[in-house]
C-alpha cells in the first residue's frame, strides 16, 4: 500500500515538549513571585500618603518606597502579616529625625511620622515648639511652602492662596526644625492649637514619640491611641520601615475613563525626591 510510514514517536514527542514548556513557564512564575515576596519582605516596599500629616515634606497622593531593613525584620515585614518571624529579628534602632513607618498600635493601619524623641529621653511641647531633654529645639526661619491645590491637597483655612511663578499655590508658615546632630527639616505651624502645649513625658524603653511635620494637622504621639487617631508613645516592634525615596505623585485629579488624565494628574517633579 502506497503512502508514507507513520512515526508513533511524534505525537508523544510533541506532547512532552508542551507539557515541559508550560512547566518552564509555572517554574518562572514561581520563582518571579519568590523574588518579588523577598524583595517587598526585605528589601524595599511601596507605600501610599494619605493624610495631609506630613506636610510640607510629603503630600497626600505620595507613593513613596520605605526600606524594610533598618529596623529589623518582623511578622509586620511579611504580606498579610504572616507569623513567620518570631518577635523582631535583627532590631535596629531608629535615629531621631527618620521618617518611620509603623502600624497603629490599637487598629493596626499604616500610619508614617517623623521620630522626634527614643527611649529615655524625655519630651515637652510648649508654645508649638519641641523641648527636648531640657532644651527646646532650635527653629530657623524659612520661606514659606506653596504647595498647588488639588483634589488631594486642597488648601488649608490657614493658609495664604497667592499666584506663584509655577501658578496658584497655597502658602504655609513654615520653620526649620534643628535636632542636636545638626539633622533640620520643615515643619509647619497653622497657630496656637490644643496639640501646642503638652506636658513633659518619658520615652520608655522599646517606645518612640513621633510628630507630623504639619504639627497642628497631626494624630501622634501627644495624643492617647485610639482607633484612627492618636498613636501614642509607639512600639518599636510595630515598625515596618524607613520612608526613602517618592516613586510617584498624583493630584488626584486623574480619571479612569480618560487616560490621557493619569499623565496630566501625576507631579513629576516630586518623584525620585529622596526622604
Amino acid at each position: 500500500m502506497d503512502g508514507n510510514p507513520v512515526d508513533t514517536n511524534a505525537l508523544p514527542a510533541e506532547v512532552d515538549s508542551e507539557g515541559e514548556s508550560w512547566g518552564s513557564f509555572a517554574g518562572f512564575v514561581l520563582k518571579l513571585a519568590l523574588v518579588v515576596l523577598v524583595f517587598r519582605s526585605f528589601v524595599f516596599s511601596p507605600f501610599s500618603i494619605p493624610s495631609e500629616s506630613m506636610l510640607p515634606r510629603l503630600w497626600n497622593g505620595d507613593y513613596l518606597l520605605a526600606a524594610k531593613w533598618p529596623y529589623g525584620f518582623s511578622k509586620y515585614s511579611l504580606p498579610f502579616e504572616l507569623p513567620l518571624i518570631p518577635g523582631r529579628v535583627l532590631a535596629g534602632q531608629p535615629e531621631r529625625g527618620d521618617v518611620v513607618i509603623f502600624k497603629h498600635p490599637v487598629d493596626g493601619t499604616d500610619y508614617i511620622k517623623r521620630v522626634i524623641g527614643l527611649p529615655g529621653d524625655t519630651i515637652e511641647v510648649r508654645g508649638g515648639r519641641v523641648v527636648l531633654n531640657g532644651r527646646e529645639l532650635e527653629y530657623r526661619a524659612a520661606p514659606p511652602a506653596l504647595i498647588p491645590p488639588s483634589p488631594n491637597t486642597p488648601c488649608h483655612s490657614k493658609a495664604r492662596l497667592i499666584d506663584s511663578h509655577e501658578g496658584r499655590a497655597c502658602a504655609y508658615n513654615v520653620s526649620l526644625e534643628v535636632l542636636p546632630s545638626g539633622k533640620s527639616y520643615p515643619v509647619i505651624d497653622l497657630g496656637l492649637t490644643q496639640a501646642d502645649n503638652r506636658r513633659a513625658v518619658i520615652v520608655p524603653e522599646g517606645r518612640l514619640f513621633v510628630m507630623g511635620d504639619n504639627r497642628d494637622n497631626s494624630q501622634d504621639s501627644r495624643f492617647e491611641a485610639r482607633p484612627g487617631g492618636g498613636v501614642g508613645l509607639v512600639p518599636q516592634e510595630l515598625l515596618v520601615g524607613r520612608a526613602t525615596v517618592i516613586m510617584w505623585s498624583t493630584d488626584g485629579s486623574a480619571e479612569w475613563i480618560k487616560p490621557w488624565t493619569w499623565f496630566t494628574a501625576a507631579r513629576w517633579g516630586r518623584m525620585g525626591n529622596l526622604l
